[in-house]
Formats: structure tokens, sequence, C-alpha cells
């Protein structure tokens, strides 16, 4: 069994003492801490988001590196929506301060609103989801600095591939509700092949069972508004 403390994550806590001086851990230090409502917004046509991470940490801690493997626990939100592994790893991290999951999912044009706390020493943020119906793309921010202050922090996030699986856009490889693809719900197999490191996603191309004109988007294909609540 492969520990949660993934080799990404594990090669940001590595190189942690390295940063006691960079400008990325002063911020971690001087930040004031708080209370943060972080609010998304889907900006796509035909997708939708599953429920959403949300994480307060550490500049040493990420999520994932372009160009590089997605950790297994990352793999699972990208392919099955699933924020639960994720969650539970960066949760073991001390670099990290406070994991939230929402619940549901978000369509298009709709927005959802998670609290999370920025304590002291923690001035970072992290965001993911899966977008469905895709076989593994996700969005994300990766490590942003929270605002000070009464400052409100706008950002807009584009969709990322896995690179675990191959983007065959079948029914069966897609978990979910009613998708009207599908006559009814996806599967969930998970199709090999895959490029085998995170990168800017192609979009939908109509190859398998998903109709690009509906489900295809153009980046970003989120909002995320993030606010101190007084």
């Amino acid at each position: 069994m492969k520990s949660p403390l993934t080799t990404s994550f594990c090669v940001s806590l590595a190189i942690a003492s390295g940063l006691a001086l960079t400008p990325s851990a002063r911020a971690d230090d001087d930040h004031d801490g708080g209370r943060f409502e972080v609010t998304i917004t889907n900006l796509t046509r035909g997708q939708q988001f599953t429920p959403i991470l949300v994480a307060s940490h550490k500049s040493t801690v990420k999520l994932f590196e372009l160009g590089k493997p997605a950790s297994p626990e990352l793999q699972i939100l990208a392919e099955q929506g699933n924020t639960a592994p994720l969650a539970a790893a960066l949760a073991l991290l001390p670099g990290t301060g406070q994991v939230v999951s929402g619940s549901g999912l978000t369509n298009p044009g709709t927005s959802v609103t998670l609290i999370v706390e920025g304590r002291r020493g923690f001035g970072f943020l992290s965001v993911a989801a899966m977008l469905i119906p895709t076989n593994d793309a996700f969005f994300a921010l990766n490590g942003v600095a929270l605002p000070r202050g009464n400052d409100t922090l706008t950002l807009t996030a584009p969709a990322y591939d896995a690179g675990t699986e191959r983007n065959d856009e079948l029914c069966a490889s897609i978990p979910g509700p009613f998708f009207a693809e599908c006559g009814g719900s996806g599967g969930g197999a998970a199709p090999g092949g895959g490029e085998g490191y995170v990168h800017i996603h192609a979009g939908i191309h109509g190859i398998g069972d998903l109709h690009a004109a509906t489900r295809d988007w153009r980046n970003p294909v989120a909002l995320i508004t993030v606010r101190r609540m007084r």
C-alpha cells in the first residue's frame, strides 16, 4: 500500500528547511490568519464540478507540479471526483492548516462558497475539483497567497489533465449522474494510456460518446473569489 505522504508532498516537505529565508516563507510567517470565504463559480457551459476541496497551508505544500506525475490521491480526485484521499493526505502534513471539502455538484453558471481557516503561519490556499463528464480533468488553484487585511482576491483557474487516463470520452469510463449522451449515469472504468504527467487539458473533441459542441470549454473554467470574513 502506498503511503498517503506521496512523492510530490514529500518533496515539498523535504525542501522546507531551505525556504526559511525566502519571500514565500516570510509570507507564511507574517500572515495574520483569519477565516476566509472562498467562492467558486463554474464558468463552463456543459461541465459540472464535483465536490470541491479547499485547503490552507504553508508555501511548501503543493497539490501537483506541472509536467510531473499526479499523486495517487490527486488521481482519485481527477478520475472519480472523490476528495477524501487527497484531504486525508494533506491533513497529515505539518505544512497544512485546514482542509475543507464541499458536497454536491456545482452546475454551469452557479457558485458554491466554502469557509477555511487561514491561521497564522499558513498563508496559502489550494482549491481543486473534477470536471464531469471527463476522464481525468480537474481545475485547481495550486498554492496562492491568501489576501491580507480587507483585500479581496479574485482569480481564474484553467482545467488540467491529470494524465492518468486516456481521454477516450466514453460513458463507460466517466463516473457521475445522468448524462444525456449516456442515457443515464456514467460508468467509471479507468482506461490506461494516459500521458503520465499533469498538463493543461485539451478539452472535449467528440471522439467517444461526449458531444464536443455541448461539453467542450475554453479556459479558464472557474472563477475563485477569496475574502476575509469580518
